[in-house]
């Protein structure tokens, strides 16, 4: 029998680990900060018979009061050019890494490519998992390549960006069965030179000045924006946008625009994307709020806890807007979040 890591601790609170504040407690926990950190930590748990939660940012879960298993704490540090050629930058970063704070270091590095999924809170790591995206740019656009730890070869192995099956908010890591890949770096394609995104969610409004615009320019217009209409989860309680924007077909897109003239929506090859927060608000749920539980009064997109709610909150408000945005629109909202367990 393997004794049990010196790394691992029983009993963590994870109400500082996840976005909502939900309060919850690993049984198990270890806070991983180097890859060879991995095989004996799931190896334990293996014969142990643990379940295995790998924890970024926590700005994707929804968590019960009591995780079951080993709860394995991605904290790997890391930055390193790998080469440059042509105005081209592959650039190696560690799942550790807070988002936000890379995609400004690589601005301050005049790396382009990544600013307009500023101010999205996570892990690096975390980020190809969901294939976030924001303001018309989505991370698996950036990616060269992940590495990743994988649990059944039980060795780190690189995944090419065309093996990762990015697809709106999906991957790969969403398909594969949950925990197989552990993604431990980053290669990001960034540029030297500029081609910027302006055209989505008012980015050229925001950016108010006549002047030639620059990647800096831009994540500083996309930080107004989305502080303007997000909390900030140090302060209230979110993951973000809750729901993904759904797609409709045309024949769809055509029913609703004839009945809701100012209906959002976007073009996604032949269907169309819908504004799931414009969904939300015109069913008058903007604001709603139910006990500690409801949507942010300037983002019906959002969901926040405002005090004590715990997970079967959070899954019953969330029930609620789909049933409201079900009954009204024909559109069915899919949670981006994971609910563990």
């Amino acid at each position: 029998m393997i004794s049990k890591p010196a790394a691992v601790q029983t009993g963590v609170s994870l109400k500082g680990m996840n976005t909502l504040g939900l309060e919850s407690e690993a049984e198990y926990f270890a806070h991983v900060t180097a890859v060879d950190q991995l095989s004996p930590l799931l190896a334990w748990a293996e014969q142990a018979k643990q379940p295995v939660l790998v924890l970024g940012g926590g700005s994707n879960l929804v968590l019960g009061r009591q995780v079951p298993g080993l709860v394995l704490h991605i904290a790997i540090p890391g930055w390193q050019v790998i080469r440059e050629e042509g105005g081209h930058v592959w650039l190696r970063v560690g799942a550790g890494e807070n988002w936000h704070e890379t995609v400004r270091r690589t601005l301050e590095a005049g790396l382009s490519g990544l600013e307009n999924l500023a101010l999205i809170p996570g892990t690096v790591g975390a980020a190809p998992v969901q294939n976030i995206g924001a303001y018309g740019v989505e991370v698996g656009e950036r990616l060269h390549q992940v590495e990743v730890f994988d649990t059944v070869e039980g060795a780190v192995r690189w995944l090419a960006r065309d093996e990762c099956r990015f697809g709106y908010r999906d991957s790969l890591f969403k398909q594969e069965p949950a925990g197989r890949y552990i993604i431990t770096a980053v290669e990001f394609l960034l540029s030297r030179t500029p081609e910027l995104r302006l055209d989505y969610g008012g980015v050229r409004e925001a950016l108010g000045t006549n002047e030639a615009p620059t990647p800096m320019g831009v994540f500083d217009a996309i930080c107004r924006i989305r502080r303007s209409k997000l909390p900030d989860p140090s302060e209230i309680g979110n993951a973000g946008s809750f729901f993904q924007n759904p797609i409709v077909s045309q024949a769809h897109y055509e029913q609703l625009k004839s009945s809701y003239p100012e209906l959002v929506a976007f073009p996604a090859g032949r269907q169309w994307k819908l504004a799931a927060g414009w969904l939300i608000d015109r069913c008058g749920l903007k604001g709603d709020r139910v006990g500690d539980v409801g949507t942010y009064p300037r983002q019906a997109l959002v969901l926040v806890n405002w005090g004590h709610a715990c997970r079967d909150d959070i899954l019953a408000y969330a029930g609620k807007i789909q049933a409201c945005v079900k009954e009204k629109f024909q559109v069915e909202l899919e949670p981006e979040p994971r609910f563990y367990p």
